[in-house]
């Protein structure tokens, strides 16, 4: 490897250990060069899913983003060789055939961070987790070279995504964005207003505590289905244990959701490590 290279790998890897610690965890147990590519992958959700934080106004995030469409369009657009991410993004796809549509809608899907527009319904949150949470596991499995199929991508991607909603509720709340749906809200006769006031109410518990039982749906789903993947490639599943403890946690009714809810990386590895050990995947019920 070029050392260029190696810097392009280990800037890749360092984005991921700083901004998403849980999947730079679960790379861990999985061989070089089949960590590198998922790393390279990851880190460019990172590049994708930090433009809201990074701008002040919506256009400005457009413009970032069309930038990584056109990048994998082939569109010309100077720099692209000087950009570690783009670069061993572009390597992975090459070496291990992955698909640029998934890529290209990932993209999109996010364009819907850049605006405070609620999520509209259940049906809408999970097109947007289809997109994004669920590729990142389907591209992910294609890299492990499994043939899991999508649907195990899909319940994994959908329970890692409604907890993070629920997770990510103080910091959304606090800057007036809504990923939890309106209509979920509304069913339990509360609303946007409620969830931006940052403080529990009967109500909105009980649209919350609805989100969870989904995710926890999901869950059940995802680790029946990986309990007949070929070991080597459930290291790409490891996060499925983090879902799994934070549903426990937010389960609890005195658990307090818009509390934020910070977990230690060492806790982390710990997790994590601790499912890397478990042969065959447990069930929530019987976790």
């Amino acid at each position: 490897m070029s050392a260029e290279l190696a810097d392009s790998a280990a800037f890749c890897a360092e984005q991921v250990r700083a901004h998403d610690f849980e999947r730079y965890a679960s790379t861990l147990f999985i061989d070089a060069g089949r960590r590198r590519a998922l790393l390279a992958l990851y880190a460019f959700h990172v590049e994708i899913s930090r433009v809201r934080e990074q701008v002040s106004q919506p256009l400005p995030g457009e413009i970032r983003l069309q930038w990584w469409s056109d990048m994998l369009a082939g569109s010309g657009h100077g720099g692209i060789e000087g950009n570690p991410v783009a670069a061993e993004l572009l390597l992975a796809i090459r070496t291990y055939g992955l698909p640029v549509e998934p890529l290209s809608r990932l993209i999109d899907a996010h364009q819907f961070d850049l605006y405070n527009d609620p999520m509209p319904s259940m049906a809408a949150l999970e097109d947007y987790l289809d997109a994004t949470s669920c590729t990142l596991y389907a591209l992910g499995a294609r890299i492990m070279g499994s043939g899991a199929g999508d649907h195990l991508a899909r319940h994994a991607g959908l329970a890692q995504g409604m907890v993070h909603v629920i997770t990510a509720l103080p910091l959304d709340a606090a800057r007036r964005q809504l990923f939890v749906p309106v209509h979920l809200l509304e069913s339990h006769g509360g609303g946007m207003e409620e969830i931006f006031a940052g403080k529990e109410t009967p109500r909105s518990r009980a649209a919350l505590d609805q989100l969870i039982g989904e995710a926890g749906g999901h869950l059940e789903s995802a680790l029946a289905l990986l309990a007949g993947v070929p070991p080597e490639v459930r290291p790409l599943f490891l996060p499925l244990a983090l879902v799994r403890h934070d549903l426990k946690r937010m389960s609890r009714a005195d658990n307090n959701l818009f509390a934020p809810q910070a977990r230690s990386r060492l806790q982390t590895l710990w997790i994590v490590w601790r499912a890397s050990r478990t042969p065959v995947p447990q069930t929530q019920r019987s976790a």
